[in-house]
């Protein structure tokens, strides 16, 4: 079992210790079937648990392998010296269990974004004024010419809300995808999620206007426990919500690869049941495993969907 650990500076502000919402948004992201609380926090100091009761805790629920993220912007003396004397002593107490250290935060173009965004802020933008600047940026900054103009938005929105530009090559579309998509929605049917951050990133007010609503089923009873051994809570949900027939018109997929190919193997399946009612698929599972290859598959597909060929994706893509 893997544990990753955030730890961060503290402060005597305890309204300031709050790395455990980043700490439940990175578990959701990469763990989105798990519920072993396999991400955690520590604090160097003036709040608690601190590093060697985290990493006690971690390896008394299983962990063989612990990462350790300093979540710092730069490498000064807790990040260099301080904590990976702790690792050291960890490693001496827990002679089993492997222990990675990872580099801190840094600078990254996200994190310029994000100020960049702050900066907008404090001069009085509105965040629609803010997004309307960012797609301008990059409208200036790539040539969105040879992509069809009915992707071009979509395009742009994954762009925008991933900072990555990778996605233009990327990004691939079933000739019907948009089509049934825009007609779905129209038609007040519903959006199907394999996980909860995919659900929150929807603009259900939006959609509620046409009838429509966003479903998640991966903690309903039907997940059945005796299951998750051999089978993902997404997976279950995925399949628990189509048996259902919740009037769904589209399927978005960011974090499960085992919910995508799920959903493929059903859509082939003989007794398929919305051969009378197309639905568009949105796979973009983020990760190492499986991910590019259900989304490889899902290219192949005959029914509409939208996909991307890279391991990267994720909830936001998805909701994009």
């Amino acid at each position: 079992m893997e544990s990753i650990i955030l730890i961060g500076h503290g402060s005597p502000k305890k309204d300031a210790n709050n790395i455990e919402t980043t700490g439940r948004l990175l578990h959701s992201m990469i763990h989105p079937d798990c519920s072993n609380g396999c991400v955690r926090v520590a604090y160097l100091q003036f709040a608690k648990p601190v590093l060697s009761d985290t990493i006690k805790e971690s390896v008394r629920n299983g962990a063989k392998k612990i990462i350790i993220h300093p979540y710092f912007l730069i490498s000064g003396m807790h990040v260099t010296k301080d904590i990976p004397e702790m690792i050291k002593e960890a490693e001496r107490m827990y002679p089993d269990v492997e222990f990675i250290y990872t580099e801190p935060l840094g600078i990254h173009e996200k994190l310029v974004q994000v100020i960049m965004e702050r900066i907008s802020s404090s001069r009085g933008l509105l965040p629609k004024d803010i997004e309307k600047k960012s797609f301008e940026i990059i409208s200036e900054e790539i040539d969105l010419s040879d992509v069809p103009q009915e992707q071009v938005p979509i395009t742009k929105r994954v762009i925008h809300t991933t900072a990555d530009f990778e996605f233009k090559r990327t990004l691939i579309f079933h000739h019907d995808a948009i089509t049934t998509g825009i007609n779905a929605i129209r038609s007040g049917k519903n959006i199907l999620t394999d996980v909860e951050m995919v659900k929150t990133g929807i603009n259900k007010k939006l959609l509620k206007k046409w009838g429509g609503e966003v479903i998640c089923r991966i903690q309903d009873a039907g997940c059945r426990m005796q299951d998750e051994e051999t089978r993902t809570k997404a997976e279950m949900g995925i399949e628990s919500a189509l048996k259902e027939n919740n009037n769904i018109g589209i399927i978005a997929i960011g974090n499960a690869p085992t919910a995508l190919l799920k959903v493929i193997e059903i859509f082939n399946s003989p007794i398929h049941p919305f051969t009378d009612s197309p639905i568009v698929v949105i796979g973009v599972p983020v990760g190492f495993v499986k991910a590019f290859e259900s989304k490889a598959l899902l290219s192949t597909q005959n029914f509409p969907f939208i996909t991307n060929l890279s391991r990267k994706g994720g909830s936001p893509v998805a909701a994009a």
